[in-house]
């Protein structure tokens, strides 16, 4: 894969090119994007693969559930359904998509719907009723038809933006500079015992534009995982089988090895669908552990219930305070 990378170089500045020349058709408005006087907050990254957008939607979610009707409004990537969908009862992640699913069955008191056109997604979660107060935009940030109030940009700690460049052979989709549409840039996946010093030196690597806030954040995980009959402490798991199929396991794998746990990773791709044969495989193994997002797709298969377990995450922003109090400031 990395020489076919190298090999398509060439592309690199064709890419650049043609994506920074929509951009500046966007900023100079010679294409249209609409704009809101409700609170649209959009969070997504420039690069391709996991930077922690689920985790940061729903930390948002807990953040402004209380105060706020708030939405969610996705495309509902490599779902099976099309136009706009609203979660209900009926839905699955098939027909939501896996991310969007999770948010409905975690948030009853939320309302939760896929569109890949998001201007017609906002104008119809805005004629429910009740009507949404704040609409969470998951990975919107190239969706330039859509002026978000407020634009929460993500990068990954072992992959930050400014060290990157554009597809092919990077893994940016659009060039470095659209950082600077971003109210927050967040660098997540941190280590916890992050220095100071390291801090700063990345914050010197965004360089940030006026107005603009750096924060860092890491991923907690739950001391516990859970299947949909039981619970167990993580670290009393007996030996057991790994099943991943999100951008980047790294993380969760390192946690795992950290804990001293004994296990096998079965690694599939992000939004990876399940064959018979795959779960014919899972079937021959004695315990399964799982992503959260992954366990919305595995648990519908019944041979699977009783040895199906997963491991919640959240995020912990450092200055989390702040975070909350310009949050706030931006929704009211």
């Amino acid at each position: 894969m990395k020489i076919i990378r190298l090999i398509l170089f060439p592309v690199v500045p064709i890419y650049y090119l043609v994506t920074k020349l929509r951009n500046w058709l966007y900023d100079a408005g010679i294409k249209p994007s609409k704009s809101y006087d409700f609170s649209v907050i959009c969070v997504g990254n420039l690069s391709t693969g996991g930077t922690g957008k689920t985790p940061m939607i729903e930390y948002l979610i807990r953040l402004l559930k209380g105060k706020h009707r708030v939405a969610t409004l996705s495309r509902g990537y490599k779902r099976k359904s099309e136009g706009f969908v609203l979660g209900n009862v009926n839905e699955t992640s098939e027909t939501l998509g896996d991310e969007p699913f999770q948010f409905y069955k975690k948030f009853n008191d939320i309302q939760v719907a896929v569109d890949a056109d998001r201007q017609n997604g906002i104008e119809l979660l805005r004629k429910l009723n009740p009507q949404p107060e704040v609409i969470l935009l998951d990975d919107a940030f190239q969706h330039r038809k859509v002026k978000a109030g407020f634009n929460i940009l993500l990068t990954s700690y072992d992959n930050l933006f400014y060290k990157d460049i554009v597809l092919p052979t990077g893994n940016l989709r659009e060039p470095r500079s659209g950082y600077k549409r971003a109210d927050f840039i967040v660098v997540t996946k941190c280590p916890k015992n992050l220095s100071d010093l390291e801090k700063t030196n990345i914050v010197n690597g965004v360089n940030p534009v006026e107005s603009q806030h750096v924060f860092f954040s890491n991923i907690r995980y739950s001391k516990n995982v859970y299947s949909i009959n039981n619970e167990m402490v993580l670290t009393n798991l007996p030996e057991f089988t790994l099943v991943t199929g999100i951008a980047n396991p790294k993380p969760l794998v390192n946690h795992l090895n950290e804990l001293g746990l004994s296990f096998e990773h079965l690694e599939f791709k992000d939004h990876y669908h399940f064959s018979e044969s795959d779960i014919q495989k899972l079937n021959r193994k004695e315990l399964i552990l799982t992503t959260e997002k992954d366990f919305v797709r595995l648990n519908g298969y019944e041979s699977l219930i009783d040895k199906l377990y997963y491991l919640p995450i959240e995020i912990n922003i450092d200055d989390s305070d702040r975070f909350a109090r310009l949050v706030s400031k931006a929704t009211n």
